[in-house]
């Protein structure tokens, strides 16, 4: 494992997106948008294509201007000296094709002020983190897309960032491409850095974001922490018994939402504490083994959210 973040530093600042809309022309691509991506947490950025995620990174790393609002950085408004320091991987990848990886990464860590000697060790340590140790002095474009990806995701930490903006980072990565992407982004957010990332992939974004902004159709529907949205989502449980559960469907007070034989997903469409008390005692005589809460996925809350 690569052990170049030092994750005793004390925190970076937060990211405050404020009041930021955008529009282009008479279309309009962000409206009143309010999020903040925390220190030291991931925070993951949900939102069908076009729906303004790509625009709001782009605001944030000063490529485009809003049309009202600000981003503020440790309460600040931002500058171009904070954004040096942060790590941005575009949607666009841009990197040199008939460059050797392992030089042009040493050129891109010299920008960002590292000297040669640590950014070509540096480098050379994350390059075989990802596997690519036997490609040094490959030229990028003999490469894979997936293995160009890595390389990417290398150049936007390699001068070990304050504050980390990575659109789509596991696009095109295979399964040992997403646990090492997934260990150096648990690293670098536990160093304090506040990092904010998109992706499609909703079991990525359930599995590692503490965090989570939802937009749609430039809004935002959704945000907050991850396991506060699920406890404040509409309730569905979950009931289990030894004899079939075909008899919740005609049960006054319920739906069933998903029902396989001797198993069953519910909620309650009356006021719960006036059904639930006598469906218990009904289930109980039925054969009921298990009532419990299901919390939803973050995927879960995306699809019911977008879908309102």
């Amino acid at each position: 494992m690569v052990e170049h973040v030092d994750t005793h530093k004390p925190p970076h600042g937060s990211l405050e997106i404020s009041h930021v809309s955008k529009s282009f022309g008479e279309k309009k691509i962000l409206e009143d948008i309010n999020f903040t991506v925390n220190a030291g947490v991931l925070t993951g950025f949900l939102g069908a294509n076009g729906s303004g995620k790509t625009t709001t990174m782009r605001i944030i790393m000063g490529l485009l201007e809003p049309c009202q609002g600000e981003i503020l950085y440790c309460g600040e408004k931002i500058t171009s000296q904070h954004r040096k320091t942060f790590g941005y991987m575009p949607e666009e990848r841009g990197l040199y094709p008939k460059q050797p990886l392992l030089s042009q990464l040493v050129y891109l860590g010299q920008l960002h002020g590292m000297d040669v000697s640590t950014a070509k060790s540096e480098a050379t340590d994350y390059l075989e983190f990802m596997g690519l140790g036997e490609h040094l002095n490959s030229k990028l474009e003999s490469l894979s897309l997936g293995n160009q990806q890595r390389v990417q995701i290398i150049a936007s930490i390699l001068h070990r960032p304050k504050a980390l903006i990575l659109d789509e980072p596991f696009s095109g990565l295979d399964p040992q491409g997403i646990e090492n992407m997934v260990q150096l982004l648990y690293k670098i957010a536990r160093s304090g850095v506040p990092v904010m990332f998109s992706s499609h992939q909703l079991d990525l974004i359930d599995r590692l974001c503490e965090e989570v902004v939802i937009l749609h159709q430039g809004i935002i529907c959704a945000a907050g922490n991850a396991q506060q949205l699920r406890e404040e989502s509409p309730q569905h449980f979950r009931m289990q018994s030894t004899t079939d559960l075909g008899w919740l469907r005609s049960y006054e007070g319920i739906r069933v939402l998903d029902f396989q034989g001797t198993q069953a997903l519910l909620e309650f469409v009356h006021p719960i504490e006036q059904v639930r008390p006598e469906l218990l005692r009904y289930a109980v005589d039925q054969g009921m083994t298990e009532f419990s809460r299901v919390l939803p996925t973050l995927g879960d809350i995306y699809r019911g959210v977008t879908a309102q």
